[in-house]
This record gives C-alpha cells, sequence and structure tokens, in this order.
C-alpha cells in the first residue's frame, strides 16, 4: 500500500504540472463569475390589491343620504355594458369628485376610495341652504383645520390634517402645546418586504364595530392604525413618543384620542376606479456592464465593526427599491459613517472609497428592518472636497454643494422641519426619499414646502451640517428611503439604491469589496506541484 501510494503521487506529477495552469485559469475565471452573480441587486416585489368599489358606491350611497336634501344630486344608477374603469360607469363618484376636487386637488386620480374626515353631505347641505362657503372647512372635518398636505395619484393618496391645541369637543387636555399631524395612506400598491414585526397590532375596542380588522401599534416613532377597507389597506399615523407627556413631544398616550377621533370622522371623499393592476415581479436591476475603474464598495449590511446596537451587524438588503437620480450634484461624492471611525481624523481612505453601509448604525430610532431593532435609519452621504488646482476652482464651494431631487415628486414637508421628503406616486411606484441636515430656514425660503412638485434633477438646497441648529453635525446629507406596506411606511435600506444610482452618475459598474474570491487563483500559482488543498488564508476579509 505504501508504495503504491508513492508510486500515485509520482505518476501525478506530471499531470499536475500540465493541467496547474489551466486549472488557475479556470478558477479565476470562475471567481470573476462568482463577483459578478454575488453582488446582483434585485428590484422590488410590489403586489397590488384589488378595489371592490360596489361596496364603494353602497357606503358613499349610505353617507350621502344622511342628508335627504343632498341626496337627489347623486346619480348611483350606472348605463350597462360600459368598462369598470369608465368614469360613466360610475357617476356618483365624478360627482363626489367634482364637490372635492377645489379643497382637496386632484383627487379624482386616485385609483383607490379616499377617505378622509371630510363630511362632504354636511357641506352641500349647508351650501344649499345658503350657509356661506367662507365658513371654516374646519367645521365639516370634525375640527382638523384645512388639510396641510395631499396628494393623490396613481398608486393611492397620502394627506396630513392637524389638530389644534383646545380645538375638538371632549377632547381630553394634553400636555403637548403644538397642533398634532395626523397622516393618512391608501394603496393599490403593497410593498412586499421581509418584515419580522409586520401584522402586529391590538384592536381598538371603542372602534371595532366601524373597522373590524383594526390594528393598533408603535413601530418607527409613531402610533399607527393599519385596516382593510374595500380590499385596500389604510394606514393613520402620528409621530410620537412611548414615554410621558412633554410640552415639546407628544406622547404616545396624547396621540392615541387624536388618532380615534380622526378614524371616526373618515367618510368617502373621493377616487375613481382606474384598470386592473397586476403584480410587480422582482427582476435583476440594470446596471452598468463596463467596470469603474475606482469605484468600490463594502458588502451590503457590512457596517463598522461593533457599530450597531448592542453590537450588532447589519442586515443584507440587495433591493435597488427605485431607479434614482444620485441626490448629490458632484462626484465622487462617498457613503461612510459620520458617528463611528477614527476620532480627530478624516474617516476617508485614499481616494474616499470603499463606500460602506451605515443603515444600521447604533440609534435610539426603532427600525425594524436592522436585526437589532434600532439603527440609523439610513445612509450618510459626504460630498468630495472641491479640487486643489494651481489657478483655484471657481465653480465648487465647499458651503454651497447642491442637493437635488432624485425623481420627479412632490415635497413633504411644513415649515420649520429639519427634514424635506420627496414622495413619488405613479402607477408602479409609491415610495418616499427624506433628505436631512439641510438648513430649514433656507428650506422655508426657497418655498420646498408641502405640495411643491419637482422635476429629477431640480435643486432642493445645499448640503449643510443643521441638526436641531446650525453646526450641530459634519457636514453631510442623511438620505433614506420608506416605502408604503400594510404597516404603513417603512424604512428601508437605501444602500443598494445608491450604489446604483451612482454606477449610472459615473457610468460604471462598481467592485464589491468583501471577502477574497479573487485570492485564491494567485495563490494556486505558487502551490507546490503535490498540494491540492486550498490556501488557509482564502477567504479572509479584504481591508
Amino acid at each position: 500500500m505504501l508504495r503504491g501510494r508513492f508510486r500515485t503521487k509520482t505518476v501525478c506529477r506530471p499531470f499536475i504540472r500540465l493541467v496547474a495552469p489551466a486549472l488557475a485559469s479556470f478558477l479565476l475565471l470562475m471567481a470573476g463569475k462568482s463577483n459578478l452573480f454575488a453582488d446582483e441587486f434585485r428590484t422590488p416585489s410590489i403586489s397590488a390589491v384589488h378595489v371592490e368599489w360596489r361596496a364603494v358606491l353602497d357606503q358613499l350611497r349610505s353617507e350621502i343620504g344622511t342628508r335627504p336634501a343632498v341626496a337627489p344630486s347623486f346619480t348611483f344608477a350606472a348605463r350597462r355594458r360600459i368598462a369598470a374603469s369608465d368614469p360613466r360607469s360610475t357617476p356618483a363618484l365624478v360627482q363626489l369628485n367634482a364637490v372635492t376636487a377645489p379643497i382637496f386637488p386632484g383627487i379624482g386620480r386616485s385609483p383607490v376610495p379616499v377617505l378622509l374626515p371630510f363630511d362632504t353631505a354636511a357641506f352641500l347641505d349647508a351650501r344649499s341652504r345658503g350657509v356661506p362657503d367662507s365658513l371654516s372647512l374646519a367645521h365639516y372635518q370634525a375640527d382638523f383645520r384645512p388639510v396641510d398636505f395631499f396628494d393623490a395619484g396613481q398608486a393611492g393618496y397620502d394627506a396630513t390634517f392637524s389638530l389644534e391645541p383646545g380645538a375638538g369637543d371632549g377632547m381630553p387636555q394634553r400636555t403637548f402645546a403644538k397642533p398634532v399631524e395626523v397622516q393618512i395612506t391608501g394603496s393599490i400598491l403593497i410593498y412586499d418586504i421581509s418584515d419580522p414585526l409586520g401584522g402586529k397590532g391590538e384592536p381598538v375596542k371603542p372602534l371595532a364595530a366601524q373597522f373590524p380588522d383594526l390594528r393598533r401599534f408603535i413601530r418607527e416613532g409613531y402610533v399607527r392604525y393599519a385596516f382593510t377597507r374595500f380590499g385596500v389597506p389604510y394606514v393613520v399615523s402620528i409621530q410620537c413618543l412611548d414615554s410621558a407627556p412633554r410640552e415639546r413631544r407628544l406622547a404616545c398616550r396624547e396621540a392615541y384620542p387624536v388618532a380615534e377621533r380622526f378614524l371616526k370622522a373618515l367618510r368617502i371623499a373621493g377616487g375613481q376606479p382606474s384598470r386592473a393592476r397586476a403584480d410587480i415581479q422582482p427582476d435583476i436591476a440594470e446596471r452598468p456592464t463596463e467596470m469603474s475603474p475606482d469605484f468600490t464598495y463594502r458588502s451590503v449590511g457590512d457596517i463598522i465593526v461593533n457599530s450597531g446596537f448592542r453590537k450588532q451587524g447589519g442586515r443584507p438588503d440587495f433591493t435597488a427599491y427605485s431607479q434614482i437620480r444620485f441626490p448629490l450634484d458632484r462626484i465622487p461624492a462617498f457613503v461612510r459613517s459620520q458617528s463611528f471611525g477614527r476620532r480627530g481624523k478624516s474617516d476617508l481612505p485614499s481616494g474616499g472609497y470603499p463606500w460602506r453601509d451605515n443603515f444600521c448604525e447604533s440609534r435610539s430610532f426603532a427600525v425594524g428592518q436592522c436585526p437589532s431593532g434600532f439603527g440609523h435609519q439610513g445612509e450618510d452621504i459626504r460630498p468630495a472636497p472641491c479640487p486643489v488646482t494651481n489657478e483655484g476652482d471657481t465653480h465648487c464651494d465647499p458651503r454651497q454643494q447642491p442637493v437635488r431631487a432624485v425623481r420627479d415628486g412632490v415635497v413633504i414637508r411644513s415649515p420649520k422641519q429639519q427634514a424635506a421628503t420627496l414622495q413619488i406616486n405613479t402607477a408602479n411606484e409609491h415610495i418616499r426619499f427624506r433628505y436631512m441636515h439641510m438648513n430649514p430656514s433656507h428650506m422655508d425660503a426657497d418655498g420646498v414646502l408641502n405640495g411643491r412638485r419637482v422635476e429629477e434633477g431640480e435643486k432642493l438646497g445645499v448640503v449643510s451640517n443643521y441638526l436641531d441648529h446650525p453646526n450641530g453635525t459634519t457636514r453631510h446629507l442623511h438620505f433614506d428611503v420608506q416605502v408604503f406596506t400594510r404597516d404603513g411606511w417603512i424604512w428601508v435600506n437605501p444602500y443598494v439604491t445608491l450604489i446604483s444610482a451612482y454606477e449610472r452618475l459615473i457610468r460604471g459598474h462598481g467592485h464589491e469589496i468583501g471577502p477574497e474570491i479573487a485570492a485564491s487563483p494567485a495563490v494556486a500559482h505558487a502551490l507546490p506541484e503535490d498540494v491540492v488543498h486550498p490556501d488557509p488564508q482564502e477567504g479572509s476579509e479584504n481591508e
């Protein structure tokens, strides 16, 4: 047996010497293919719901019928043999949209029934009795003041109303001294995300008869009320803290009665059937085929070691949630932590690359998509410093580096707020992008406020360092993404979305820095002729 073993080894040496170069080339080729497939990005999976419009018309007939003087103004009998998406098939809704559109512009664009705390029947009844339209809209809106924000599009609608301190008969006194903002969204599109916290909540007994499937829960800094009506998911939410009441911070327990007043007042205010939607299946996201000579990025979910809450790591999410324009104006730009890393020194390596995910860095924000349940909510992006030239660069002011709209959309932002949100509402998307750390007074002066429509690439502001006050943080842009689910608007990791946007901007495919997949072929050339085991260092992380 021993003689045979030595004989086999002797015979194999020429064979190994012959095939080693070919084997090394094959391993190199396969490593290259592994790199190509290891960092494939996917588009999101989105489900479309079916709206029960017959039930909508029955509910509208019931609501209008409470005012006998108004009921004859609406026609509920439709002509037969008309497509369901034809407005003539639902004349009552056409009539309703005509009444409410001056108050809620574009309401007829919503493909789902628009539920708002607006009593159309009472409004029309008062008009028929000669009551002037100048009577405050709050009278017909359960004392909520005129709508702060309303947007309807091909995916659904979103609205924000506010209740002033002391407004509303029978409302309990509260410590919070500012108006309470209540948001509502109804959507025909639902993003299918991996959500370990999804679907939870408790019933609200006083509202069970009106909303049989209503569930209340506190998630990601909001108390939320989720329910389904006419086959459509709706979520009512109020930003709050699950803590004791404070004058400047709304406690969730103070938000409960405001939200429930809002829910009790909901009625059909508009909307119009559209063509049936199909689910949107995930696919491989398009990326440039030519490799960039310098753009590198760390693996998705690979946050700085011990930078997660309780030292937990990140979460890989390879979804490019939308095809966007990169939010900064100039390149290069760098996605990197602004809170962890070497203190007192620049944390940008030579050239600024590789990028590094910081979505799940430790923060006090609840983020259900992070393993620890807490995280950063988005990604920090630092612009490149202005280039140093002999002649001087007159085209770059380090304090005036523009921030751009990533898509055509509508702005959600009240005066003095620190964040500006851009909402996209199309046939295939219902998604939000939030920008932070720009100066609020500058945004107010520039009209970056609720309802403003912007085009992709339009300037929204400049990269700044505002966090509660000027110089409150480093000079960078915080950028995050929210998608609509049955739990409402949920923060998802924008890292891959930003990588793919940057690749389109530089017209080059980035290189993922991760396990040393390409190290084995180089070692294979130096292996002894009689050794076929892999190098023990293979698979170590490439720094």
